[in-house]
């Protein structure tokens, strides 16, 4: 078959891989991610030194150069006592939100007002604003002139005050400013940052300074203020204690005052006496028992019972010697002394009820003794207790006094200048950095450019993606022809016999003729989607490589609406193909030969029939026959499938239908609108022609390596 058969029999096969990826749907070709990357490079690398130009012209131009300078400082850790009177004067604490806080007042106004007032900061238009330049460009004064321009009444412009000026300072002083605690130790980093390196090295040395000095300030202050207040708590401690002494020593010499002994003794008689009032309380209780017995006793009448109540022996004997009948008798021995009996216990009870009247009266007394005593007790203990306290304070105090004496006079900082700055670094502009991000930067656009391009192209730049397209195979690849007019496309044809152009076309020659080996083609049909993609220069290409080759051939012009043969043959006949179908013409003298191409040309004719129509009488059908009988190879240009029907009806006479499409630029919609339009009469092409190749773009785009025809080996048997 050749090697023109070899090549489009790889193509295909290419197709068919390109067709049917590996790749599931979903998921991403990371190959053909990277080729498509490649084939952008040169777009990848523009976008890359465009953002590197960009870059080193803000950086040279736009970005103000920054210098950092940095001091570092640490800071006297202490454990904070709160009972301690020193832990006020001196020290700061180890917590972290004690030595956060250091870090706030390192950059607090009150220093950084001091620090701006040392400097004279307020004449430095880096800090004050107002004192640089106005802008040639000025969004304010576009406002304000848009205002006037449309009648708004412009607000007067505020004049700064001096306070004004001194706020604006200070917020800039303090930005420029950066204070940070080093993890896990008591030393922080300050740094100013400025337009000058001798500025920021002043800056943060002087700031430094001026927060040591006002750390030392602050001590003695506040060991004056302590002194102050240590000597007012002395005096008023010295006479406190004087009052309590003397009103000790009152209580004491007090005519009833007693002692803890004294109270100790009333203690006793009181407890004695309380005893006794227990024991009459019980006496009491068993003689009115004994009484009441008695009484019963005597209500009954038996000597016997009386006996045994009272319990007396010789009250027994007597009833013993006597007997009961005399015993009974008023004014006998028994009688006289039972009663006798009877009265003592009487006496008992009355002598035990006195007792107990005497007892309580005895602890009614002690009691309110010992409640006054004791009471007089307590406030002298309370009294003595409150005049130790207020000595132990009162010393506390007079030895605090001496030692806060003794400190102002060698108050030291709370922190210190570990490494003053001495030199500063250039922050800003970062020339490297910045370099590095516009080059990242550049690449991240431009790779998002190409690979947007990719998602959003709808015109072919391979042939596989043709194929894939169509399902057709594609018969040649057609660079650009380099002339300036169509006129001039024969005599490049003629003169450039072995150019690439030629080289191609004789290749999609090759392609049609084997297209059908059993039944080569006659008659073979041009045409595209849409006007421009190159369809007459294939036709007339086609022609003139086949008259080439000694055949008779015809060329027509089936584009009877446009009619733009009349741009590539000077002289032709003026009946066309119009009067041949009427039969107002013979073929002989509507047809004429082209020496240039070396073919007989008919070129289309305006007419008042519908073109369509023309093509589908019974006439042209005949037309056609005569040619195909008289010629070895016809070729027709036809007019675009998408703008008129004419297509489809002259290719029912073709043997072969030749689609061109245009290189990257038609889209694959119209290819496609084109096939359903095509196959809607039963028509299909038998080849594409991916035409106007870009040779220039093709190496640009990344493909010359896939192109044999434009590619560095390929270049050596062309002509240019």
């Amino acid at each position: 078959m050749g090697s023109w058969a070899m090549q489009d029999m790889t193509a295909f096969r290419d197709a068919k891989m390109v067709a049917a990826p590996d790749v599931e749907d979903g998921e991403i070709d990371l190959l053909a991610l990277i080729r498509t990357l490649w084939r952008g490079k040169l777009y990848i690398l523009t976008s890359m030194l465009l953002a590197v130009l960009l870059a080193l012209t803000v950086v040279q131009v736009a970005i103000v150069p920054m210098f950092r300078a940095e001091a570092t400082l640490a800071i006297e850790a202490r454990e904070s006592q709160v009972i301690d009177v020193e832990s006020v004067l001196s020290g700061v604490s180890s917590d972290t939100f004690s030595l956060n806080t250091e870090i706030e007042v390192i950059q607090s106004r009150t220093l950084i007002e001091r620090l701006v007032n040392q400097m004279n900061l307020t004449e430095d238009p880096e800090f004050n604003s107002a004192l640089r330049p106005e802008p040639r460009i000025s969004l304010d004064k576009t406002v304000d002139r848009a205002r006037g321009l449309l009648g708004i009444p412009v607000p007067p412009v505020e004049v700064d005050t001096p306070q004004m000026v001194l706020n604006r300072t200070i917020a800039a002083v303090t930005d420029a400013f950066t204070a940070t605690l080093q993890r896990n130790t008591y030393v922080f980093s300050l740094s100013a940052t400025t337009w000058s390196r001798e500025k920021s090295v002043q800056m943060v040395n002087a700031l430094s300074q001026i927060y040591i000095d006002d750390q030392i300030r602050v001590k003695f202050e506040a060991t004056e203020d302590a002194a102050a207040w240590l000597s007012e708590r002395v005096v008023d401690l010295e006479v406190e204690l004087q009052d309590r002494e003397a009103a000790l020593q009152d209580l004491q010499v007090s005519s009833d005052f007693v002692s803890v002994e004294t109270l100790d003794a009333l203690n006793l008689q009181l407890q004695d006496a309380r005893l006794r009032s227990t024991q009459s309380t019980s006496d009491q209780e068993r003689l009115t028992v004994e009484a009441a017995a008695l009484k019963a006793a005597v209500s009954t009448g038996d000597m016997q019972t009386m006996v045994d109540t009272i319990g007396d022996p010789n009250l027994r004997r007597i009833l013993n010697q006597t007997g009961a009948e005399n015993a009974s008798q008023p004014g006998s021995a028994f009688m006289r002394r039972f009663e006798q009996l009877q009265a003592r216990v009487q006496t008992d009870l009355a002598r035990a009820q006195a007792e107990q009247d005497a007892a309580d009266a005895t602890i009614t007394r002690l009691s309110e003794t010992f409640d006054v005593q004791s009471s007089k007790l307590a406030q002298f203990q309370q009294m003595q207790r409150d005049l130790e306290a207020t000595s132990i304070l009162y010393e506390t105090f007079l030895t605090r006094l001496k030692e806060t004496s003794v400190q102002q006079g060698i108050q030291t900082a709370d922190a210190r200048v570990l490494s003053a700055a001495a030199s500063a670094a250039q922050v800003q502009p970062r020339t490297s950095r910045t370099l590095a991000l516009a080059i990242v930067l550049g690449l991240m656009i431009g790779a998002g450019g190409v690979l947007l391009y990719e998602m959003t192209r709808r015109g072919f730049r391979i042939p596989e993606e043709l194929e894939q397209a169509s399902n057709l195979p594609v018969f040649g690849q057609v660079p650009q022809i380099p002339i300036r007019n169509r006129g001039d496309l024969i005599g490049y044809l003629n003169d450039k016999p072995t150019s690439a152009a030629a080289e191609a076309v004789r290749n999609l020659r090759t392609s049609i003729l084997l297209s059908n080996v059993d039944n080569p083609p006659k008659v073979i049909m041009s045409t595209s989607s849409v006007p421009g993609e190159g369809k007459t220069t294939q036709a007339i290409s086609l022609a003139h490589n086949l008259g080439s080759l000694g055949k008779k051939v015809f060329l027509l012009e089936g584009d009877v609406r446009r009619r733009t043969f009349y741009n590539y043959f000077e002289k032709s006949p003026v009946a066309g193909l119009a009067s041949v179908i009427s039969g107002s013409a013979r073929l002989e003298d509507a047809m004429f030969f082209s020496e240039r191409l070396g073919v007989d040309v008919m070129v289309g004719q305006k007419t008042k029939i519908n073109a369509a129509d023309l093509f589908a009488s019974e006439r042209f059908k005949a037309f056609i026959d005569h040619l195909r009988a008289n010629y070895d190879y016809v070729v027709i240009d036809t007019p675009p499938v998408l703008v008129v029907p004419d297509a489809r009806v002259i290719g029912q006479h073709a043997d072969a239908i030749m689609f061109t499409v245009a290189w990257d630029r038609t889209s694959q919609a119209q290819v496609a609108d084109s096939m359903r339009e095509l196959a809607s009469v039963n028509l299909r092409p038998t080849g594409m022609v991916l035409s106007q190749i870009d040779p220039k773009k093709i190496s640009r785009y990344g493909y010359g390596g896939r192109y044999g025809a434009y590619s560095r080996y390929g270049r050596s048997y062309y002509e240019n």
